[in-house]
């Protein structure tokens, strides 16, 4: 099979990988499901597919067509051939605002879709909590629809049209057709003639149709997605008197890649909604209550009704971005309900909201009321959709699992329906967390489970049995929004009775009667409780890793990734993670394939050291260690801190090699150069010996290197100090005292911006000292040298601690050095060193963070700064979005009366320390620059101030704009009254 994929690749015009890291890494989605395929197709054309469609039939495999990755039921897991059209099948066709419909390729995201869409006054209607990465054709394979459905249903209301390859890899294109139409379909010797043939013959049949109709889920249950969806194409002519015309495209929604391979989507657009939204969030005491209030919502005609248990309330308190979107919560709720208004003007919004809680306080329901209006609602918004992520970021190998998250039931039946199912996890001793869509009668449901031992293994599958029998009492449907997949097709015969499953395996047979696309999908599927990411009974060994990973291990940490692909958004969502993925547009660099890639070689190799696999250091390879993912991912994996740890046993296995030693020496060597600051500038910056360096040490030509100044700021210091001693400097008497943090970067390459940093501080009336200290660690931390910077961390602990308090805090310049003492230090630090350093980190800030602690005491008046008008652009550093907040350093920065600062949408600047300077990365680096940064910034006028924090944000946008880029310290210096 190998020369057959080798000849294959060289007839694609897109790639073909058929490697061990690709492979492994298209194994999973978002599911509980693993399975390496044969290959990984990337096609660029319908051409491409053509021949990947021969290819299978030629040699009995199978395609499974994918987009995101974020099916929940395992639909892009199998054994064939991965079909991955995220990245060239992104195109906007064509738009008719008149008609009101779009034209895509299924490759185009659909949030993406929207911001398309919006300066037309128009807008595609079905969202998914994955909405800004998802992609169309991933929508209409599951028949998506989110939190919006009371109003915009599911996508298959809005499929109007599809061009696809059959399975013979002939093209057909299926559409609304009358009656005369349809039967001129099904005359000819075609595939595309058979189909139709065989759906007339049928669902012409009268007994087929009763069957449908008593057998399939209430009609009255919009998100029904139970095997084909025949039960809707029935409701249409020929087969049901004055129903709307026959289309296709009702069936092929929600088919999950298993009919056809769809090339071109046609969508209904709609108007935008009206303009002010607002967010009812009624708290609750128990989730039954909340439901029994989801019935009175409902008579108000909202567009959305989600539901917040609990369980994701509490795991919301331990997420760095969270954390900030539960503002509105009060008191302990068992549930809150958030009931969505949209409607012309906020008066409309506030008088129904009145109406909607003077009704719930009679029936005795809810306690609090909060009605939130512009900016809150997407924090709200935000916090509801991070449910999945969270849910992952559990310690240990106990697991909110997708198990019976998707069933859906008639909305009237939901209060009944969850007290029931509850009773049944009570027999098993297990909780479930709820959340979502109550609206519609549907929510995400899922019971915690250790699927690493043979009982959590039997238990998926009893819990799945049970409650499948559950949702057949109420004719619900076993899923309502994330299809059937791996993980529920089995129980369609169940759902739909033997009669009907068999008339659905009919479907299936004669639109692919090669079981080439997408097999063992809805029909055929083999049991539930087999393949799975985590083995029953697997063991694993105990890792003995530099950091510490409270409550887990490192495994269990990489485990945390869930494959909610939260990482696959582009630039145009904004955030940071993943900026090499927003550069590539490469699964494989992405934060999930990190994780993917380590969870398993840490749970599968048969090597002592685990992490000596030049499979993981390929993947790990694009990782600029941006810290974005520890804030952004809703699961919290700091890949960041991964991949130093597998870099520090890597090391050990393979030695390190010399430009990892060489930059993380740079304190040793830039003390060396500075001896003679001026010999050292001028060797770099030659052209001709400055080459020479460049290559020496594995730099890219291209890049210009960071010099040194004159002196160190610590020279400086000790010379200032004695000036200040001898009285010819002053300093006010009562001068609050305060630690600057010498970092290495400042001391010897920014070192204006120290003694700026230093001058400023005594400007406002504070003592300034350094005190006695290593450096921060950072550049070893960055190259994963993890055993060095663990004895940098314990020393800086033990001589900052004692003096670092509440009263005399330690304030850094540089962003990734100061962060340390937050981030990595406390799991660095010894166990004896270890309340020390998180005592210690709670009294470390950056320089714009003390300055607005100070601003807001009082300590510092606007009377000391200029009136004058300046216009800032601020870039904020990776680190301090993720670990902190830029909101500091825009308050201060527009401290000074009359300057204006905006923020910069940028992600990471693509500098990432090193990374930038590196050869193979150089590339790359600039791409992730000129995503957002470098444009912006070519567009501002001179006039216009850019502000920066990060010693390799400010040198990324010199190399790439010729711009400099000022420190928020040299912007509050110039600022300041003189």
């Amino acid at each position: 099979m190998k020369e057959k994929l080798q000849q294959l690749a060289l007839e694609l015009d897109g790639e073909l990988f058929f490697d061990t890291t690709m492979r492994t890494l298209y194994a999973t989605d978002a599911s509980a499901y693993r399975e390496i395929p044969l290959a990984v197709a990337i096609p660029r054309s319908v051409e491409d597919l053509k021949k990947l469609i021969h290819f299978a039939r030629a040699q009995k495999t199978s395609l499974i067509p994918r987009t995101a990755g974020t099916s929940l039921a395992g639909q892009v897991v199998g054994d064939g051939i991965v079909v991955d059209v995220s990245k060239h099948f992104t195109k906007i066709l064509e738009l008719n605002k008149e008609e009101g419909w779009v034209r895509v390729e299924p490759g185009v995201i659909r949030d993406e879709l929207n911001m398309f869409l919006k300066p037309h006054g128009l807008f595609f209607g079905p969202e998914t909590s994955t909405a800004n990465r998802a992609m169309v054709g991933g929508m209409v394979g599951n028949n998506s629809c989110g939190s919006n459905s009371v109003v915009y249903r599911s996508t298959r209301e809005h499929l109007l049209e599809v061009k696809a390859l059959l399975s013979d890899s002939s093209e057909a294109e299926f559409k609304e057709l009358n009656i005369d139409e349809f039967h001129q379909k099904c005359e000819g010797n075609t595939l595309e003639a058979a189909i139709y043939r065989t759906t007339r013959s049928l669902l012409s049949d009268y007994n087929n149709q009763e069957e449908i109709r008593r057998e399939f889920p209430k009609k009255s249950i919009e998100r029904r997605n139970t095997g084909y969806a025949v039960d809707v194409l029935l409701e249409s002519a020929p087969f049901t008197a004055g129903s709307e015309d026959f289309n296709f495209c009702k069936l092929i929604a929600g088919s999950e890649g298993t009919l056809a391979f769809l090339t071109e989507i046609k969508l209904n657009v709609v108007p935008l909604p009206p303009k002010e939204t607002g967010l009812l969030c009624v708290h609750f005491n128990s989730i039954d209550e909340s439901l029994r209030a989801n019935l009175i919502a409902l008579k108000y005609r909202p567009s959305a009704s989600e539901l917040i248990d609990h369980y994701i309330l509490e795991c919301t308190k331990d997420n760095i971005q969270q954390r900030q979107n539960r503002f509105f919560v009060q008191g302990d709720p068992g549930a809150i309900l958030v009931v969505e208004f949209v409607k012309e003007t906020r008066e409309e919004i506030t008088e129904i909201a009145k109406q909607v809680e003077e009704e719930m306080r009679a029936a005795g329901l809810g306690y609090h009321f909060p009605l939130l209006f512009g900016a809150d609602t997407k924090k709200i918004w935000t916090l509801r959709k991070a449910g999945l992520g969270l849910l992952s970021n559990l310690p240990g190998d106990e697991k909110a699992v997708p198990v019976i998250e998707d069933t859906a039931v008639d909305v009237e039946d939901l209060p009944a329906y969850i007290a029931e199912f509850n009773e049944i996890l009570k027999k098993y001793n297990l909780y479930s967390v709820h959340y979502a869509h109550a609206g519609s009668g549907e929510l995400h449901l899922r019971p915690i489970i250790n699927l690493k031992t043979e009982e959590g293994n039997k238990l998926f599958r009893a819990i799945a049995e049970e409650i499948a029998t559950l949702v057949k009492k109420y004719k619900g449907s076993l899923s309502g929004e994330h299809g059937d997949g791996r993980l529920r097709g089995e129980f369609i015969r169940q759902m739909v009775g033997e009669k009907n499953y068999q008339l659905l395996k009919e479907i299936k047979k004669v639109w692919d009667p090669e079981n080439i696309f997408n097999p063992n999908k809805i029909v055929d599927t083999p049991s539930m409780n087999s393949m799975l990411r985590y083995k029953p009974g697997q063991q694993t060994p105990v890792f003995n890793t530099v950091f510490r990973y409270p409550n887990q291990d490192v495994l269990q940490h990489a485990e945390q990734c869930n494959g909610s692909g939260d990482c696959r958004k582009t630039h145009l969502s904004g955030g940071t993670m993943c900026p090499s993925y927003m550069a590539t547009r490469n699964e494989k660099d992405t934060t999930r394939a990190r994780a993917n890639i380590l969870r398993e070689f840490l749970t599968n190799s048969d090597k002592l050291n685990r992490f000596d696999h030049e499979e993981i250091k390929e993947v790990m390879d694009l990782c600029l260690s941006c810290k974005g993912c520890k804030s952004e991912c809703p699961s919290n994996v700091d890949m960041a801190k991964l991949k130093a740890e597998f870099l520090q046993h890597y090391y050990d296995a393979n030695g390190v090699p010399f430009r990892s030693k060489l930059i993380a020496n740079f304190t040793q060597s830039a003390k060396l150069g500075a001896l003679m600051p001026g010999v050292y500038n001028f060797f770099v910056t030659n052209s001709f010996t400055g080459n020479i360096i460049k290559r020496f040490s594995g730099f890219a030509t291209e890049r210009s290197m960071p010099t040194l100044y004159k002196t160190t700021l610590l020279s400086w210091y000790k010379k200032h100090r004695k000036k200040l001693a001898t009285g010819n400097g002053r300093l006010a008497k009562s001068a609050r005292k305060v630690y600057l943090f010498c970092d290495e970067f400042t001391n010897y390459n920014d070192t204006e911006i120290g003694i700026k940093a230093i001058q400023l501080l005594e400007k406002l009336g504070y003592e300034v000292e350094i005190p006695k200290h290593e450096e921060s660690g950072r550049t070893w931390l960055s190259k994963g040298l993890l055993r060095t910077a663990k004895m940098i961390a314990n020393k800086n602990i033990e001589l900052l601690s004692p003096i670092v308090t509440n009263e005399t805090p330690l304030v850094g310049i540089e962003p990734s050095a100061i962060l340390t003492f937050r981030d990595e230090y406390p799991d660095l630090a010894d166990d004896e060193l270890l309340e020390a350093s998180h005592k210690l980190a709670k009294n470390v800030f950056q320089f714009d963070e003390f300055i607005a602690g100070e601003i807001d005491k009082g300590n510092i008046t606007r009377e000391q700064f200029t009136k004058e008008k300046k216009a800032i652009k601020l870039h904020g550093h990776c680190q301090q979005k993720s670990i902190s907040s830029i909101n500091p350093m825009v308050k201060v920065l527009s401290f000074p009366e009359n300057y204006t600062v905006s923020t910069i949408p940028s992600g990471c600047c693509g500098m990432a320390g090193s990374f930038g300077y590196e050869k193979e990365h150089y590339e790359v680096s600039m791409k992730i620059g000129e995503l957002v940064l470098l444009p912006t910034v070519r567009q501002q006028s001179e006039d216009v101030i850019i502000a920066a924090p990060g010693t390799s944000c400010r040198h990324q946008i010199k190399d790439g704009t010729g711009r400099k880029a000022k420190h928020p310290v040299e912007v509050l210096w110039e600022a300041i009254v003189k």
